[in-house]
Order: structure tokens, then C-alpha cells, then sequence
């Protein structure tokens, strides 16, 4: 079985992390109603996504 010779330090461990953190939620303007939605969602207000009404509007 294969151990490892030397502890790793936590400065080499934490380099090995820097890319695992989360980036910010992309949004995108929605071209019929003009408010942002993520990307590849139903639009919650109108209930449409790609152009066609797939749920119920939602009621304010």
C-alpha cells in the first residue's frame, strides 16, 4: 500500500482547493418579458421556456 513519505502542508493543500470554489449564478435577459432568468430555466413569471408556455403563470 502506498504512503506518503511527508505530511502535506497546508499551504500546498489549500493550493490544490483553489479551483473547487463556486463562481456566481449566471443570468440572462429574458427576451419577451425583459427581467433576468438563469440560463436553461422555466421562466417563473410567464411560465414559458424556449417560446412555449409549459406551466401555469405564476400570480403576484
Amino acid at each position: 500500500m502506498a504512503v506518503p513519505k511527508r505530511k502535506t502542508s497546508p499551504s500546498r493543500r489549500n493550493m490544490r482547493r483553489a479551483h473547487d470554489a463556486l463562481g456566481t449564478n449566471a443570468y440572462v435577459e429574458d427576451k419577451d418579458t425583459g427581467e433576468l432568468r438563469r440560463p436553461h430555466h422555466i421562466d417563473l413569471k410567464s411560465g414559458t421556456y424556449r417560446g412555449r408556455q409549459v406551466i401555469e403563470a405564476k400570480e403576484d
